[in-house]
């Protein structure tokens, strides 16, 4: 087997869907979407491709990450049909 078809081998595509709100739901100009992906996929890297593409001004380490309605780690690999929420810091009283 070839090292590009061992790659593949251990790679499939999958399907996110992204909720964003407060100040990335403004960059972001929507309030969710979908988006394919190659697993294995972690939330930090999921987050690092979308900051790239919108232009989000804060770092992973200023956000919180949920998974499926629940606090997560950054490391958690994603898989098919999760639904990923970055929450920036909110701000008020």
């Amino acid at each position: 087997m070839t090292t590009k078809h061992r790659h593949q081998a251990r790679t499939r595509k999958i399907k996110v869907q992204i909720r964003y709100f407060a100040e990335l739901k403004q960059q972001a100009g929507v309030d969710q979407e979908s988006q394919q992906c190659e697993q294995p996929l972690t939330a930090v890297e999921l987050y690092a491709q979308l900051r790239e593409r919108h232009g989000f001004r804060f770092g992973a380490q200023m956000l919180r990450v949920a998974i499926n309605g629940a606090f997560a780690e950054w490391g958690t690999t994603l898989n098919d049909g999760d639904e990923v929420a970055f929450l920036p810091p909110f701000s008020g009283g």
